[in-house]
């Protein structure tokens, strides 16, 4: 597969003890290439994508019914639902993946019970994306971090959540959001 991708298996999902005592979640590696133009920014991967070792596992979760929508020409692989074949599909689009925080303590999945969180080094991974052009916060927790961003002196875009705890937004309007900022980059 290309891009760059961390461990998975046992060391990337083992978790370490903060002086407090409490479990410290390690999120996922970034999904990246030389070819990424946009960049997608998470907050932190849910119980369900830790569990998987996958970016936005939970069924409900719209981020790969988006992607499918916006890209209509995606693969068998893509169509049903294989991990791998998305997430070349997506590298090979000019899209990455990560999360704004490294690592944090959270009981559950929401955002707001994001606790001593740990900000992954954006700058460092701009390094390994020459072609990268703009950076989008998925949803509101993200896009505190949009400084980071625009540190890199890149347009910095705040998109609605795929979460299905944002049910404030339809389906229709996260796409029309989505489709607005990949059409911007050439994605589309």
């Amino acid at each position: 597969m290309s891009g760059t991708q961390g461990q998975t298996g046992k060391n990337a999902r083992a978790s370490v003890k903060p002086p407090q005592g409490e479990p410290l979640l390690q999120g996922l590696a970034p999904l990246v290439s030389a070819q990424t133009r946009l960049l997608v920014l998470g907050s932190f991967p849910g119980q369900a994508s830790l569990s998987a070792q996958r970016y936005y596992a939970h069924p409900q979760n719209h981020f790969w019914k988006i992607l499918r929508a916006l890209w209509p020409d995606h693969p068998a692989g893509v169509a049903a639902g294989d991990y791998a074949a998305c997430t070349e599909w997506m590298l090979s689009k000019g899209l990455g993946l990560w999360d704004v925080y490294a690592a944090c303590e959270r009981a559950g999945s929401l955002d707001s019970a994001i606790r001593h969180a740990r900000v992954n080094d954006l700058t460092g991974l701009a390094r390994q994306c020459p072609g990268l052009r703009a950076i989008a916060h998925n949803g509101g927790e993200s896009f505190k971090h949009a400084r980071h961003g625009a540190e890199l002196g890149l347009p910095v875009y705040r998109l609605p959540s795929t979460s299905a705890a944002n049910a404030s937004w339809s389906f229709e309007r996260k796409l029309a959001a989505w489709h607005e900022v990949f059409n911007t980059y050439g994605l589309i």
